[in-house]
């Protein structure tokens, strides 16, 4: 299925809704909405036992058979269908609150992972969360149980004093806190010299997760288009910088390619899969690649 020929949820109507729990329901609602129309229809698995109906789960999977002969609902259980335990990790440095637009990169990270959590709960998938800007500053466990999703909200609502980055400290302490094999799935600028983080990107793998990087850029930062020339703060330093983007735009380009260049190869070589999301780019468009890229074992969906 190609995004481009589908009409996702727009971004400023999106954010315009206040409450991030509600937000993270209308994105979910938006992804099914996709995924229903897509070809991603699920997988060839065997099937293995039952267990128990439970609100929501897909009626094409109840056994029709054994609830007239029992009046007991059963679904079919399949060989790949296991639970999921997933962390996800979100910068909150400096540069993650830069914004041109309707929202902030930080904002957008944090309904990303508002989304994907609630996405998670609904498939009764066991997820944690992970705040990171020199070191892991707060984090919540994977877990499930009940409030889990409320913890994380609040978490995600909490103001970050944006302290410089330093991602490698967090996925460093993150792989001693994470010690059964998950998925991770880290949100961030990536703005930092990849070789900040990417021995400790290594480690984790090397460890057995499966790790997925998903990059949140500004839609300003990706083509400079800020407007007429003025005095500008280095969110990371708080260095006071004049720039006039007629002018800067050539050599910003430059090294604003070769930096994403390094990005690729260095996430490339790990064998950790890159997504690019711009805050102009609507959520559900976002997650949606993210199945299309690899669908994990026995679902439609993460």
């Amino acid at each position: 299925m190609s995004t481009a020929n589908t009409i996702g949820i727009d971004p400023a109507a999106l954010f315009a809704i206040r409450d991030l729990e509600l937000r993270a329901r209308v994105a979910v609602e938006g992804l099914w909405s996709g995924l229903h129309r897509s070809p991603l229809e699920g997988f060839s698995v065997e099937f293995t036992e039952y267990r128990n109906y439970s609100p929501g789960d897909d009626l094409r999977y109840l056994d029709w058979k054994v609830l007239g002969r029992t009046d007991q609902e059963f679904i079919k259980k399949f060989e790949d269908e296991t639970n999921l335990r997933c962390m996800i990790l979100v910068d909150t440095s400096r540069s993650m609150k830069f914004t041109s637009g309707e929202a902030s990169k930080a904002e957008y990270a944090r309904t990303l992972a508002a989304t994907l959590s609630y996405f998670l709960l609904q498939q009764r998938d066991v997820f944690g969360l992970g705040l990171i800007d020199r070191d892991l500053h707060q984090f919540l466990p994977a877990r499930w149980r009940p409030g889990q999703f409320k913890r994380l909200l609040s978490l995600l609502s909490m103001d970050s004093e944006g302290k410089e980055t330093n991602l490698g400290n967090g996925l460093d302490q993150i792989g001693k806190l994470t010690p059964k094999r998950s998925l991770i799935i880290v949100i961030s600028d990536f703005l930092s010299p990849p070789e900040e983080w990417e021995k400790s990107m290594g480690q984790l793998i090397a460890a057995g997760h499966d790790v997925r990087a998903i990059q949140i850029l500004d839609s300003a930062e990706l083509d400079l288009e800020f407007g007429k020339a003025s005095q500008w703060e280095d969110l990371e330093t708080a260095e006071q910088i004049y720039i006039d983007p007629n002018e800067a735009r050539s050599a910003y380009k430059a090294s604003f390619e070769a930096h994403q260049l390094t990005i690729s190869r260095t996430l490339e070589m790990r064998g950790i899969r890159h997504l690019i999301a711009p805050t102009n780019k609507p959520l559900d468009f976002v997650l949606i690649d993210l199945l299309r890229r690899q669908p994990l074992k026995g679902r439609v969906g993460l």
